[in-house]
Protein backbone atom coordinates (compact mmCIF):
# COMPACT_ATOMS: atom_id res chain seq x y z
CA UNK A 1 0.00 0.00 0.00
CA UNK A 2 1.20 3.78 -0.85
CA UNK A 3 1.67 5.35 1.89
CA UNK A 4 -0.25 8.93 1.71
CA UNK A 5 0.32 11.52 4.27
CA UNK A 6 -2.22 13.77 6.17
CA UNK A 7 -0.56 16.67 4.87
CA UNK A 8 -1.22 15.50 0.70
CA UNK A 9 -4.66 14.17 1.52
CA UNK A 10 -5.74 17.30 2.83
CA UNK A 11 -4.36 19.70 0.33
CA UNK A 12 -5.75 17.08 -2.39
CA UNK A 13 -9.28 17.33 -0.65
CA UNK A 14 -9.12 20.96 -0.53
CA UNK A 15 -8.04 21.49 -4.27
CA UNK A 16 -10.98 19.04 -4.91
CA UNK A 17 -13.62 21.35 -3.10
CA UNK A 18 -12.14 24.61 -5.13
CA UNK A 19 -9.56 25.94 -2.94
CA UNK A 20 -6.56 27.25 -3.93
CA UNK A 21 -4.10 27.87 -1.37
CA UNK A 22 -1.10 30.38 -2.95
CA UNK A 23 1.68 32.43 -2.22
CA UNK A 24 2.28 35.98 -3.61
CA UNK A 25 0.47 36.91 -7.14
CA UNK A 26 2.99 36.51 -10.19
CA UNK A 27 4.52 38.89 -12.87
CA UNK A 28 2.25 41.90 -13.59
CA UNK A 29 2.24 44.20 -16.61
CA UNK A 30 4.39 47.68 -16.88
CA UNK A 31 2.15 50.50 -15.58
CA UNK A 32 0.10 52.21 -18.95
CA UNK A 33 -0.98 51.45 -21.89
CA UNK A 34 1.27 48.25 -23.09
CA UNK A 35 3.47 49.37 -25.51
CA UNK A 36 3.80 47.32 -28.67
CA UNK A 37 6.18 44.31 -28.31
CA UNK A 38 8.90 43.87 -30.46
CA UNK A 39 8.25 41.99 -33.99
CA UNK A 40 4.68 42.01 -33.08
CA UNK A 41 1.97 42.81 -35.34
CA UNK A 42 -0.22 45.46 -34.41
CA UNK A 43 -3.73 44.89 -35.75
CA UNK A 44 -6.95 47.55 -35.30
CA UNK A 45 -10.57 46.22 -35.63
CA UNK A 46 -13.86 48.24 -35.31
CA UNK A 47 -17.05 46.26 -33.82
CA UNK A 48 -20.50 47.34 -32.57
CA UNK A 49 -20.32 45.75 -29.23
CA UNK A 50 -17.52 44.12 -27.82
CA UNK A 51 -17.73 41.63 -24.46
CA UNK A 52 -14.94 41.11 -22.67
CA UNK A 53 -15.03 37.23 -20.89
CA UNK A 54 -17.44 34.25 -21.47
CA UNK A 55 -18.91 33.23 -18.55
CA UNK A 56 -22.62 33.39 -17.08
CA UNK A 57 -22.76 37.28 -18.03
CA UNK A 58 -21.10 37.67 -21.60
CA UNK A 59 -22.59 34.08 -21.97
CA UNK A 60 -25.92 35.72 -21.56
CA UNK A 61 -25.02 39.20 -23.03
CA UNK A 62 -23.80 37.86 -26.29
CA UNK A 63 -26.90 35.24 -27.00
CA UNK A 64 -29.64 38.44 -26.40
CA UNK A 65 -27.93 40.71 -28.04
CA UNK A 66 -27.64 38.96 -31.13
CA UNK A 67 -31.41 37.54 -31.14
CA UNK A 68 -32.26 41.06 -31.09
CA UNK A 69 -29.73 41.06 -34.20
CA UNK A 70 -27.11 42.85 -32.93
CA UNK A 71 -23.30 41.58 -34.05
CA UNK A 72 -21.48 40.70 -30.69
CA UNK A 73 -17.64 40.47 -30.73
CA UNK A 74 -16.54 38.37 -27.53
CA UNK A 75 -12.54 38.23 -26.23
CA UNK A 76 -11.66 35.75 -23.57
CA UNK A 77 -8.34 35.10 -22.38
CA UNK A 78 -8.06 31.37 -22.24
CA UNK A 79 -8.80 28.55 -24.99
CA UNK A 80 -12.01 26.33 -25.51
CA UNK A 81 -12.46 23.30 -23.47
CA UNK A 82 -14.62 20.83 -25.66
CA UNK A 83 -15.56 17.50 -23.81
CA UNK A 84 -17.05 14.18 -25.13
CA UNK A 85 -17.23 10.44 -23.29
CA UNK A 86 -13.69 9.39 -22.52
CA UNK A 87 -12.15 12.45 -23.43
CA UNK A 88 -8.94 13.68 -21.57
CA UNK A 89 -9.45 17.71 -21.93
CA UNK A 90 -9.76 18.44 -18.10
CA UNK A 91 -6.79 17.66 -15.08
CA UNK A 92 -7.61 15.59 -12.64
CA UNK A 93 -7.42 16.85 -9.16
CA UNK A 94 -5.56 14.09 -7.64
CA UNK A 95 -3.40 14.31 -10.47
CA UNK A 96 -2.79 18.20 -11.40
CA UNK A 97 -0.83 18.84 -14.78
CA UNK A 98 -0.36 22.46 -16.07
CA UNK A 99 -3.72 22.65 -17.58
CA UNK A 100 -4.81 24.02 -13.50
CA UNK A 101 -2.87 27.37 -14.14
CA UNK A 102 -3.38 30.71 -15.68
CA UNK A 103 0.49 31.24 -16.88
CA UNK A 104 0.46 34.42 -14.98
CA UNK A 105 -1.04 32.12 -11.90
CA UNK A 106 1.90 31.62 -8.21
CA UNK A 107 3.21 28.19 -9.33
CA UNK A 108 2.53 26.98 -5.34
CA UNK A 109 -1.16 26.01 -5.30
CA UNK A 110 -3.05 23.27 -3.39
CA UNK A 111 -0.36 23.00 -0.97
CA UNK A 112 2.69 22.19 -2.92
CA UNK A 113 5.02 23.62 -5.92
CA UNK A 114 3.74 22.93 -9.37
CA UNK A 115 6.53 23.20 -11.35
CA UNK A 116 4.70 23.27 -14.48
CA UNK A 117 5.83 25.10 -17.95
CA UNK A 118 3.37 28.12 -18.36
CA UNK A 119 0.07 27.57 -20.08
CA UNK A 120 -3.40 29.24 -20.43
CA UNK A 121 -4.83 26.91 -17.72
CA UNK A 122 -8.30 26.79 -16.02
CA UNK A 123 -7.10 29.13 -12.83
CA UNK A 124 -6.10 32.27 -12.02
CA UNK A 125 -5.56 32.92 -8.19
CA UNK A 126 -5.66 36.74 -7.83
CA UNK A 127 -4.25 37.19 -4.38
CA UNK A 128 -4.87 39.71 -2.23
CA UNK A 129 -4.31 41.01 1.51
CA UNK A 130 -5.66 38.24 3.48
CA UNK A 131 -7.48 36.93 1.04
CA UNK A 132 -7.07 35.11 -2.42
CA UNK A 133 -9.74 34.76 -5.33
CA UNK A 134 -9.75 31.97 -7.90
CA UNK A 135 -11.00 32.99 -11.04
CA UNK A 136 -11.77 31.00 -14.12
CA UNK A 137 -10.24 31.14 -18.01
CA UNK A 138 -11.54 29.82 -20.81
CA UNK A 139 -14.99 29.57 -22.86
CA UNK A 140 -17.36 29.21 -20.51
CA UNK A 141 -15.38 31.20 -17.51
CA UNK A 142 -16.67 30.14 -13.87
CA UNK A 143 -18.94 27.05 -15.48
CA UNK A 144 -16.22 25.36 -16.57
CA UNK A 145 -14.68 24.40 -13.00
CA UNK A 146 -17.95 25.27 -10.77
CA UNK A 147 -19.19 22.28 -9.17
CA UNK A 148 -22.61 23.16 -10.70
CA UNK A 149 -24.85 23.87 -7.56
CA UNK A 150 -27.15 26.33 -8.98
CA UNK A 151 -29.44 27.79 -6.14
CA UNK A 152 -32.12 30.32 -6.37
CA UNK A 153 -32.75 32.14 -3.52
CA UNK A 154 -35.99 32.67 -2.02
CA UNK A 155 -38.16 36.07 -1.43
CA UNK A 156 -37.29 37.08 1.97
CA UNK A 157 -33.41 36.40 1.65
CA UNK A 158 -33.09 38.40 -1.87
CA UNK A 159 -35.13 41.25 -0.95
CA UNK A 160 -32.92 41.64 2.59
CA UNK A 161 -29.75 41.31 0.17
CA UNK A 162 -31.14 42.55 -3.39
CA UNK A 163 -32.51 46.30 -4.56
CA UNK A 164 -36.34 45.85 -3.57
CA UNK A 165 -36.45 47.42 -7.91
CA UNK A 166 -35.24 44.28 -8.92
CA UNK A 167 -38.59 42.95 -8.53
CA UNK A 168 -38.12 39.17 -7.39
CA UNK A 169 -41.69 38.35 -7.86
CA UNK A 170 -41.19 39.19 -11.72
CA UNK A 171 -37.14 37.50 -11.83
CA UNK A 172 -39.57 34.26 -9.52
CA UNK A 173 -41.85 34.02 -13.07
CA UNK A 174 -39.83 34.98 -15.76
CA UNK A 175 -35.80 35.34 -15.43
CA UNK A 176 -34.91 32.72 -13.05
CA UNK A 177 -37.34 30.04 -15.21
CA UNK A 178 -35.32 31.34 -17.93
CA UNK A 179 -32.10 30.20 -16.69
CA UNK A 180 -32.64 27.12 -15.74
CA UNK A 181 -34.50 26.10 -18.65
CA UNK A 182 -31.20 27.39 -20.62
CA UNK A 183 -29.28 25.32 -18.07
CA UNK A 184 -31.49 22.24 -18.00
CA UNK A 185 -31.42 21.94 -13.96
CA UNK A 186 -32.24 18.57 -13.03
CA UNK A 187 -31.27 16.35 -9.80
CA UNK A 188 -29.47 13.81 -8.93
CA UNK A 189 -31.97 10.62 -9.50
CA UNK A 190 -32.38 7.95 -6.45
CA UNK A 191 -30.84 5.36 -9.14
CA UNK A 192 -27.76 6.90 -8.82
CA UNK A 193 -27.64 8.51 -5.41
CA UNK A 194 -28.67 4.50 -3.87
CA UNK A 195 -25.43 3.12 -5.60
CA UNK A 196 -21.90 2.27 -3.78
CA UNK A 197 -20.38 5.61 -5.42
CA UNK A 198 -22.35 7.76 -3.61
CA UNK A 199 -22.35 6.60 0.08
CA UNK A 200 -20.88 9.91 1.25
CA UNK A 201 -23.44 11.56 -0.17
CA UNK A 202 -26.17 9.46 1.87
CA UNK A 203 -24.17 9.56 4.93
CA UNK A 204 -24.22 13.39 4.90
CA UNK A 205 -28.48 13.52 3.56
CA UNK A 206 -28.51 11.52 7.19
CA UNK A 207 -26.38 13.75 9.31
CA UNK A 208 -28.17 16.97 8.33
CA UNK A 209 -31.60 15.57 9.54
CA UNK A 210 -30.01 14.00 12.83
CA UNK A 211 -29.10 17.00 13.47
CA UNK A 212 -32.49 18.38 12.39
CA UNK A 213 -31.63 20.52 9.82
CA UNK A 214 -33.25 21.31 6.32
CA UNK A 215 -32.00 18.73 3.97
CA UNK A 216 -32.67 19.16 -0.02
CA UNK A 217 -31.44 17.56 -3.41
CA UNK A 218 -29.53 20.36 -5.24
CA UNK A 219 -30.64 21.40 -8.80
CA UNK A 220 -27.35 20.52 -11.45
CA UNK A 221 -26.72 21.64 -15.04
CA UNK A 222 -26.25 18.10 -15.77
CA UNK A 223 -27.53 14.99 -17.56
CA UNK A 224 -27.24 12.76 -15.06
CA UNK A 225 -27.82 9.95 -17.33
CA UNK A 226 -23.97 10.23 -17.90
CA UNK A 227 -23.47 9.40 -14.94
CA UNK A 228 -25.75 6.22 -14.72
CA UNK A 229 -23.63 5.16 -17.99
CA UNK A 230 -20.45 5.69 -15.81
CA UNK A 231 -21.93 3.44 -13.25
CA UNK A 232 -22.69 0.85 -16.48
CA UNK A 233 -18.73 1.08 -17.48
CA UNK A 234 -19.72 2.76 -20.52
CA UNK A 235 -17.68 5.75 -20.16
CA UNK A 236 -14.28 6.20 -18.45
CA UNK A 237 -15.80 7.48 -14.87
CA UNK A 238 -15.81 11.24 -14.41
CA UNK A 239 -18.70 11.97 -12.10
CA UNK A 240 -19.09 9.06 -10.17
CA UNK A 241 -15.53 9.01 -8.97
CA UNK A 242 -15.35 12.50 -7.95
CA UNK A 243 -12.55 13.29 -10.38
CA UNK A 244 -14.59 16.06 -12.16
CA UNK A 245 -13.93 19.29 -9.89
CA UNK A 246 -11.78 21.13 -11.91
CA UNK A 247 -14.14 20.06 -15.46
CA UNK A 248 -16.08 16.71 -16.69
CA UNK A 249 -14.26 14.91 -19.46
CA UNK A 250 -17.34 13.02 -20.40
CA UNK A 251 -19.68 15.78 -21.09
CA UNK A 252 -23.18 16.33 -20.15
CA UNK A 253 -22.73 19.35 -17.94
CA UNK A 254 -24.25 22.30 -19.40
CA UNK A 255 -21.39 24.94 -18.81
CA UNK A 256 -22.55 28.75 -20.64
CA UNK A 257 -19.50 27.22 -23.57
CA UNK A 258 -22.04 24.07 -24.92
CA UNK A 259 -25.23 26.22 -23.44
CA UNK A 260 -24.90 30.15 -23.59
CA UNK A 261 -22.70 30.53 -26.31
CA UNK A 262 -23.45 27.88 -28.45
CA UNK A 263 -26.47 29.33 -29.09
CA UNK A 264 -25.07 33.06 -29.92
CA UNK A 265 -22.58 31.48 -32.16
CA UNK A 266 -25.51 29.58 -33.90
CA UNK A 267 -26.88 32.47 -34.90
CA UNK A 268 -24.04 33.74 -37.25
CA UNK A 269 -23.68 37.35 -35.08
CA UNK A 270 -21.43 36.27 -32.03
CA UNK A 271 -17.66 36.04 -32.82
CA UNK A 272 -15.23 34.87 -29.65
CA UNK A 273 -11.61 35.67 -30.09
CA UNK A 274 -10.13 33.05 -27.50
CA UNK A 275 -6.75 33.85 -26.40
CA UNK A 276 -7.17 37.35 -26.41
CA UNK A 277 -6.51 39.25 -23.00
CA UNK A 278 -7.59 42.73 -22.74
CA UNK A 279 -4.46 45.12 -20.50
CA UNK A 280 -6.33 48.65 -20.67
CA UNK A 281 -10.03 50.18 -21.68
CA UNK A 282 -10.21 53.89 -22.55
CA UNK A 283 -12.88 56.16 -23.69
CA UNK A 284 -12.16 58.08 -26.84
CA UNK A 285 -12.55 61.97 -27.33
CA UNK A 286 -15.56 60.78 -29.68
CA UNK A 287 -17.22 58.81 -27.09
CA UNK A 288 -16.63 55.52 -28.46
CA UNK A 289 -14.81 52.66 -26.52
CA UNK A 290 -11.52 51.49 -27.10
CA UNK A 291 -10.05 48.38 -26.11
CA UNK A 292 -6.54 47.28 -25.75
CA UNK A 293 -5.58 43.18 -25.94
CA UNK A 294 -2.73 41.04 -26.22
CA UNK A 295 -3.20 38.03 -28.10
CA UNK A 296 -1.39 35.47 -26.76
CA UNK A 297 -0.43 31.70 -27.35
CA UNK A 298 -0.91 29.07 -25.34
CA UNK A 299 2.36 29.96 -23.02
CA UNK A 300 1.33 33.43 -22.54
CA UNK A 301 3.56 34.95 -24.80
CA UNK A 302 2.23 37.98 -27.27
CA UNK A 303 2.05 37.25 -30.63
CA UNK A 304 0.01 40.36 -31.76
CA UNK A 305 -1.38 43.40 -30.28
CA UNK A 306 -4.78 44.57 -30.92
CA UNK A 307 -6.76 47.70 -30.81
CA UNK A 308 -10.53 47.12 -30.94
CA UNK A 309 -12.92 50.09 -30.89
CA UNK A 310 -16.50 49.56 -30.30
CA UNK A 311 -19.78 51.80 -29.49
CA UNK A 312 -20.61 49.45 -26.98
CA UNK A 313 -18.46 47.76 -24.18
CA UNK A 314 -19.69 45.06 -21.71
CA UNK A 315 -17.27 44.08 -18.63
CA UNK A 316 -18.07 40.59 -18.44
CA UNK A 317 -14.39 39.80 -17.22
CA UNK A 318 -15.50 38.41 -13.62
CA UNK A 319 -15.93 40.15 -10.55
CA UNK A 320 -12.03 40.47 -10.22
CA UNK A 321 -10.96 41.16 -13.29
CA UNK A 322 -13.58 43.69 -14.33
CA UNK A 323 -12.87 45.68 -11.43
CA UNK A 324 -9.65 45.52 -12.12
CA UNK A 325 -9.85 47.01 -15.46
CA UNK A 326 -11.86 49.57 -14.14
CA UNK A 327 -9.53 50.24 -11.38
CA UNK A 328 -6.53 50.54 -13.85
CA UNK A 329 -8.73 53.30 -16.13
CA UNK A 330 -9.68 55.39 -13.75
CA UNK A 331 -6.10 55.69 -12.18
CA UNK A 332 -4.65 56.25 -14.98
CA UNK A 333 -7.33 58.52 -16.14
CA UNK A 334 -8.26 56.15 -19.26
CA UNK A 335 -11.95 56.82 -18.45
CA UNK A 336 -12.69 59.52 -16.62
CA UNK A 337 -15.93 60.46 -14.07
CA UNK A 338 -15.67 56.70 -13.25
CA UNK A 339 -18.28 56.86 -10.03
CA UNK A 340 -16.33 57.22 -6.78
CA UNK A 341 -17.54 53.27 -5.75
CA UNK A 342 -15.61 51.80 -8.01
CA UNK A 343 -13.42 48.67 -6.23
CA UNK A 344 -15.56 48.91 -3.31
CA UNK A 345 -18.75 46.50 -1.87
CA UNK A 346 -16.39 43.47 -2.70
CA UNK A 347 -17.61 40.60 -0.90
CA UNK A 348 -16.46 36.66 -0.47
CA UNK A 349 -19.76 35.03 -0.74
CA UNK A 350 -18.63 33.83 3.04
CA UNK A 351 -16.87 31.08 1.31
CA UNK A 352 -15.73 28.11 3.76
CA UNK A 353 -14.52 24.98 3.22
CA UNK A 354 -14.02 22.04 5.50
CA UNK A 355 -12.28 18.50 5.45
CA UNK A 356 -14.47 16.06 7.40
CA UNK A 357 -12.65 13.26 9.03
CA UNK A 358 -14.22 10.35 10.74
CA UNK A 359 -12.45 7.18 11.58
CA UNK A 360 -15.73 5.48 12.34
CA UNK A 361 -17.54 6.15 9.18
CA UNK A 362 -16.61 3.95 5.56
CA UNK A 363 -17.40 7.40 2.83
CA UNK A 364 -16.16 4.83 0.19
CA UNK A 365 -12.93 4.89 -1.72
CA UNK A 366 -14.44 5.90 -4.62
CA UNK A 367 -16.99 9.43 -3.81
CA UNK A 368 -19.39 10.04 -6.40
CA UNK A 369 -20.07 13.63 -7.55
CA UNK A 370 -20.05 16.84 -8.32
CA UNK A 371 -22.87 17.53 -5.19
CA UNK A 372 -26.41 15.75 -4.72
CA UNK A 373 -27.44 17.72 -1.34
CA UNK A 374 -27.57 20.80 0.97
CA UNK A 375 -28.79 22.61 3.58
CA UNK A 376 -30.31 25.69 3.09
CA UNK A 377 -30.36 27.68 6.13
CA UNK A 378 -32.84 30.46 5.41
CA UNK A 379 -35.22 31.02 8.10
CA UNK A 380 -32.96 34.99 8.98
CA UNK A 381 -32.73 36.51 5.84
CA UNK A 382 -30.00 38.58 7.44
CA UNK A 383 -27.50 35.78 8.14
CA UNK A 384 -28.68 33.03 5.70
CA UNK A 385 -26.55 30.30 4.36
CA UNK A 386 -25.85 26.96 2.98
CA UNK A 387 -23.92 23.77 3.57
CA UNK A 388 -23.27 21.37 0.73
CA UNK A 389 -21.23 18.07 0.80
CA UNK A 390 -18.29 17.47 -2.17
CA UNK A 391 -16.90 14.60 -2.80
CA UNK A 392 -13.55 14.42 -3.15
CA UNK A 393 -11.37 12.01 -5.60
CA UNK A 394 -10.56 8.38 -4.01
CA UNK A 395 -6.38 8.19 -3.29
CA UNK A 396 -4.90 5.21 -4.29
CA UNK A 397 -7.85 3.05 -3.86
CA UNK A 398 -7.94 3.73 0.05
CA UNK A 399 -10.99 4.84 2.31
CA UNK A 400 -9.49 7.90 3.89
CA UNK A 401 -12.75 8.38 5.63
CA UNK A 402 -12.84 11.89 5.00
CA UNK A 403 -15.04 14.28 2.68
CA UNK A 404 -15.50 17.89 1.92
CA UNK A 405 -18.41 20.37 3.35
CA UNK A 406 -18.89 23.55 2.10
CA UNK A 407 -20.47 26.51 3.35
CA UNK A 408 -21.40 30.29 1.93
CA UNK A 409 -24.15 32.82 2.80
CA UNK A 410 -24.96 36.36 4.06
CA UNK A 411 -22.36 38.49 5.18
CA UNK A 412 -21.61 42.14 5.45
CA UNK A 413 -17.71 41.56 5.43
CA UNK A 414 -16.87 43.81 2.09
CA UNK A 415 -13.23 44.77 0.48
CA UNK A 416 -11.78 47.22 -1.68
CA UNK A 417 -9.20 47.45 -4.30
CA UNK A 418 -5.98 50.01 -4.25
CA UNK A 419 -4.61 50.76 -7.15
CA UNK A 420 -0.59 49.79 -7.80
CA UNK A 421 1.22 51.61 -9.79
CA UNK A 422 4.48 49.84 -9.94
CA UNK A 423 2.53 46.64 -10.95
CA UNK A 424 -0.17 48.80 -12.82
CA UNK A 425 -2.78 46.31 -11.11
CA UNK A 426 -5.54 47.05 -8.94
CA UNK A 427 -4.73 44.73 -5.33
CA UNK A 428 -7.60 43.23 -3.51
CA UNK A 429 -7.92 44.51 0.79
CA UNK A 430 -10.06 42.65 2.89
CA UNK A 431 -10.53 42.68 6.74
CA UNK A 432 -8.80 40.39 8.78
CA UNK A 433 -11.98 39.29 10.13
CA UNK A 434 -13.89 39.72 6.72
CA UNK A 435 -16.91 37.60 7.32
CA UNK A 436 -16.14 35.79 10.52
CA UNK A 437 -19.26 36.28 12.20
CA UNK A 438 -21.14 34.26 9.77
CA UNK A 439 -18.62 32.09 9.64
CA UNK A 440 -18.18 31.57 13.61
CA UNK A 441 -21.42 31.27 14.73
CA UNK A 442 -23.30 30.07 11.93
CA UNK A 443 -21.74 28.22 9.48
CA UNK A 444 -18.91 26.64 11.64
CA UNK A 445 -21.36 25.53 14.42
CA UNK A 446 -24.12 24.16 12.04
CA UNK A 447 -21.02 21.92 9.89
CA UNK A 448 -19.95 20.56 13.73
CA UNK A 449 -23.36 19.32 14.34
CA UNK A 450 -23.86 17.44 10.80
CA UNK A 451 -20.08 16.04 11.24
CA UNK A 452 -20.68 15.14 15.06
CA UNK A 453 -18.27 14.52 18.16
CA UNK A 454 -16.16 11.99 17.08
CA UNK A 455 -14.97 13.47 13.97
CA UNK A 456 -12.29 15.56 12.52
CA UNK A 457 -13.00 19.21 11.15
CA UNK A 458 -10.18 20.96 9.47
CA UNK A 459 -10.98 24.26 8.36
CA UNK A 460 -9.18 25.06 5.26
CA UNK A 461 -10.35 28.73 5.10
CA UNK A 462 -7.95 29.68 8.52
CA UNK A 463 -4.93 27.91 6.34
CA UNK A 464 -5.33 30.57 3.52
CA UNK A 465 -8.63 32.77 3.26
CA UNK A 466 -9.97 31.89 -0.04
CA UNK A 467 -12.66 32.30 -2.26
CA UNK A 468 -14.44 30.58 -5.74
CA UNK A 469 -17.08 33.31 -5.21
CA UNK A 470 -15.90 36.95 -5.39
CA UNK A 471 -18.30 39.51 -6.03
CA UNK A 472 -18.66 43.24 -6.34
CA UNK A 473 -16.10 45.42 -6.87
CA UNK A 474 -18.57 47.66 -9.72
CA UNK A 475 -21.82 47.09 -7.68
CA UNK A 476 -25.61 48.03 -8.31
CA UNK A 477 -26.42 51.23 -6.96
CA UNK A 478 -23.42 52.58 -6.89
CA UNK A 479 -21.11 51.58 -10.17
CA UNK A 480 -23.96 50.88 -11.99
CA UNK A 481 -28.18 51.08 -12.68
CA UNK A 482 -29.77 47.77 -11.79
CA UNK A 483 -29.08 46.84 -16.07
CA UNK A 484 -25.42 47.05 -15.43
CA UNK A 485 -25.02 50.46 -17.16
CA UNK A 486 -21.82 52.26 -15.61
CA UNK A 487 -23.23 55.83 -14.20
CA UNK A 488 -22.13 59.43 -16.49
CA UNK A 489 -20.06 56.53 -19.08
CA UNK A 490 -22.64 56.08 -21.80
CA UNK A 491 -22.41 52.49 -23.68
CA UNK A 492 -20.35 50.75 -21.18
CA UNK A 493 -21.77 48.08 -19.04
CA UNK A 494 -20.81 45.87 -16.32
CA UNK A 495 -22.66 42.75 -16.45
CA UNK A 496 -20.89 39.73 -14.26
CA UNK A 497 -20.20 39.21 -10.41
CA UNK A 498 -18.99 42.52 -9.93
CA UNK A 499 -22.22 44.24 -10.36
CA UNK A 500 -23.54 42.24 -7.64
CA UNK A 501 -23.78 43.77 -3.84
CA UNK A 502 -21.11 41.29 -2.35
CA UNK A 503 -23.18 38.35 -1.89
CA UNK A 504 -25.80 36.46 -3.97
CA UNK A 505 -28.56 35.73 -0.40
CA UNK A 506 -26.99 32.61 0.53
CA UNK A 507 -26.86 30.69 -2.64
CA UNK A 508 -23.52 30.31 -5.10
CA UNK A 509 -23.53 33.33 -7.75
CA UNK A 510 -24.09 31.63 -10.69
CA UNK A 511 -27.71 31.30 -11.13
CA UNK A 512 -28.39 34.77 -9.13
CA UNK A 513 -25.89 36.87 -12.18
CA UNK A 514 -27.75 34.74 -15.02
CA UNK A 515 -31.13 35.84 -13.75
CA UNK A 516 -30.11 39.69 -13.58
CA UNK A 517 -28.06 39.46 -16.27
CA UNK A 518 -31.32 37.92 -18.32
CA UNK A 519 -33.72 40.93 -16.75
CA UNK A 520 -30.69 43.29 -17.46
CA UNK A 521 -30.60 42.40 -21.36
CA UNK A 522 -34.74 42.82 -21.41
CA UNK A 523 -34.26 46.41 -20.83
CA UNK A 524 -30.81 47.01 -22.26
CA UNK A 525 -32.70 45.28 -25.94
CA UNK A 526 -35.47 47.22 -25.48
CA UNK A 527 -34.24 50.78 -24.49
CA UNK A 528 -29.94 51.10 -26.28
CA UNK A 529 -30.12 48.44 -28.93
CA UNK A 530 -30.51 51.32 -31.98
CA UNK A 531 -29.84 54.38 -29.57
CA UNK A 532 -26.82 53.75 -27.46
CA UNK A 533 -25.02 51.45 -30.42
Amino acid sequence: MQHVTRRSFLTGAAAAAGLALTGTAGAHAAPGIPARVNNVPLTHEEHRVVVIGTGFGGGVTALRLARAGVRVHMLERGIRWPTGPNANTFPRVDNPDKRFLWHRSNPEVFGRHLAFEPYTGLVEACVGENMTALCAAGVGGGSLVYQGMTLQPEEAVFNANFPNELDWTRMDRVHYPRVAQMLRLAVAPDELVDSPNYATSRIFADRVRKAGLPIDKIPMPIDWNYALAELRGEMAPAYTDGSGAMGVNNGGKHSVDVTYIAEAEATGLVTVATQHEVTDIERRKDGRWTVHVDHIDTSGAVVENKILTTDALVLSAGTMNTTRLLMKAAAKDLISDLPDGVGRGWGSNADRIYLWTNLEEEFGAVQGGPVVYGSKNWDDPNSAYTVVQASIPGFYGIDMRSTVLVGYGVSAGRGHFVYDAARDDAVLRWPHEGDSVLQTSHIDPTVRRIAGERSILTDTNSIVPSTWHPLGGASMGTVCDLEGRVFGQRGLYVLDGALMPGNTAACNPSMTIAAVVERALDDIVVRDVGTVF
